[in-house]
């Protein structure tokens, strides 16, 4: 019978083989994703022990507090994603390239590993998405009120911008 450590040497190396067959000579950090994965079951298994260790009931969602949330959701992921005003959190990751529409920004992730895995999370409002969709259940379980009240304004925001473009279209229509 190998010793822990053959067994854990002999693992690390399955792991590595994988890894190499699956990136065919790409850069692309399964083991950060992996870690993004972890952190992501750690902080879904902390927020269910917190709320049965305070006594909180999972909330009932209406067919109205889905809407919210989506769009609550799609706006801030967007915001932390593509907006110009949020680009000094994700710039340790990323490297400027242009704009791509009004108020977005174009960014390229940049470094390996870590730095890749978090620049990707950063830049791509879909994979934003699934972590602010989380904190928006938390927040549903914690702080129902204020949670309501933060998805409604970041949805009345989206809205708004869907008005925006909407106004822009007709204007163009007519020829302003």
């Amino acid at each position: 019978m190998p010793s822990p450590e053959e067994a854990q040497d002999r693992l690390r190396k399955r792991l590595d083989e994988e890894n190499a067959a699956y990136q065919g000579g790409g850069d692309h950090p399964l083991g950060s994703y992996a870690g993004a994965m972890g952190v992501y079951a750690a902080g879904i298994t902390a927020l269910g022990a917190a709320a049965r260790l305070t006594g909180r009931t999972l909330p009932d969602p209406t067919p109205w507090d889905v809407l919210c949330w989506a769009g609550a959701t799609h706006r801030l992921s967007r915001l932390v994603a593509k907006d110009p005003v949020t680009s000094p959190l994700r710039a340790p990751f990323t490297r400027f390239k242009g704009t791509t529409g009004p108020a977005e920004l174009d960014e390229e992730v940049r470094g390996s590993g870590v730095r890749k895995a978090v620049g990707e999370l950063l830049v791509c409002p879909f994979c934003t998405g699934m972590w602010i969709a989380t904190g928006i259940a938390a927040g549903m379980v914690f702080a129902p009120r204020a949670t309501r009240l933060a998805t409604a304004t970041l949805t009345a925001l989206a809205g708004s911008d869907l008005l925006q473009f909407l106004r822009v279209r007709m204007q163009q229509a007519v020829g302003e």
